[in-house]
């Protein structure tokens, strides 16, 4: 190929080869600097408030899953900013139909090719474009860190009022339950006439011991009684008296039928049914506190919706010179094609030889 461009008839003389590749380098050389492009860009990261967001609760919960995350919240940046909806209110903001002389899908197209989405290190999303007007490529990647940091706002908001409806329906649920179970309770307070169940049952309970105790006090001054007197005396017959009433009163509370009043099984019957009326108030209770505060939540969640992306760079042009690359290239590649044809028509093949 060398060989068949060196004996072409534009480069088969040195001089006018020559010349014409300096010409052409030196174009590509003007065409490397002018016309100058400009470089304008901004990055940003994408995030999403976790201390005032109730995603992490309600994935705890096994409820939701939440949509943003820490690379998540990067992949969905970089795919709303590719979005045509983004492109659009880029257009419609700048009206750059009117700006370019454009038709809308040409300008949409027009910023699909000019402009660079990319995702850097440490979630950093950078808005890049190189044009010739500095201030309308700034305009440009500004407007595209508006219209994303937009469309997040809406993608939390509506987020948050999918998870306010839910919650509203979840805290109603939870109220009849609390309802319920409170209603059960004082239910049972008042058929078994304990303002403190738990109380007056373990007052029952201790009854036994007390009884027991009166029992030999009583069975202690009966016999002391019977030293001094018979069984016809009427202190012995009222200490026996009290003491079958005792009887009659310890025998009952160690009943276990569940039937008699004060008996150790009415004890353990009431007792159980009163720790489950009592746990499932307490777990109606805590669970419909735990609901509504995360309905509150949602408030700050709306609240914060705009807090969505941070700004490291805001739209800037880079004081850098910027070149053009394509002719930069043919540059280098017409200087090195100058070379090979140097150093051929210095030392040509021998076949070559032959044939001069």
């Amino acid at each position: 190929m060398i060989g068949r461009l060196t004996h072409a008839p534009v480069f088969r003389e040195p001089s006018k080869r020559r010349v014409l590749i300096l010409v052409l380098v030196a174009l590509c050389a003007v065409l490397t600097l002018f016309p100058e492009r400009k470089r304008a860009a901004m990055s940003l990261t994408p995030e999403a408030p976790p201390s005032l967001s109730i995603s992490s609760g309600m994935s705890q919960l096994g409820a939701l899953n939440s949509v943003f995350g820490n690379q998540s919240t990067v992949e969905v940046a970089l795919k709303i900013a590719a979005s045509p909806s983004v492109r659009n209110a880029v257009a419609e903001k700048l009206k750059l139909n009117q700006r370019l002389d454009m038709d809308r899908i040409h300008v949409l197209r027009w910023l699909d090719r000019k402009v660079d989405v990319r995702s850097m290190r440490g979630g950093i999303i950078q808005f890049e474009i190189q044009y010739g007007d500095g201030k309308l490529g700034s305009e440009i990647v500004a407007a595209y860190g508006e219209a994303v940091s937009a469309k997040l706002a809406t993608i939390s908001r509506n987020q948050a009022t999918f998870k306010r409806d839910i919650l509203v329906n979840i805290v109603a649920d939870a109220s009849e339950r609390l309802q319920k179970a409170q209603t059960d309770y004082d239910n049972f307070r008042l058929q078994t006439r304990y303002g403190q169940p738990l109380a007056a049952i373990t007052a029952i309970g201790e009854r036994i011991p007390v009884l027991e105790q009166m029992i030999k006090s009583k069975q202690v001054e009966l016999a002391a009684q019977r030293q001094f007197a018979t069984d016809d005396n009427m202190r012995v017959r009222q200490i026996l008296a009290e003491l079958e009433a005792l009887q009659a009163q310890l025998d009952e509370a160690k009943s276990i039928a569940p039937d008699k009043v004060d008996s150790v099984g009415q004890v353990v019957k009431e007792s159980t049914r009163g720790e489950r009326l009592r746990r499932d108030l307490l777990f109606a209770q805590v669970l419909h506190e735990t609901y509504r505060r995360f309905l509150q939540s949602t408030a700050a969640e709306d609240m914060t919706s705009n807090i969505n992306v941070r700004v490291l760079e805001p739209a800037y042009v880079d004081p850098a010179r910027q070149y053009n690359y394509a002719p930069l290239m043919m540059g280098v590649l017409l200087v090195l094609l100058g070379i090979a044809i140097e150093f051929y028509t210095l030392r040509p093949p021998l076949q070559d030889r032959k044939l001069t």
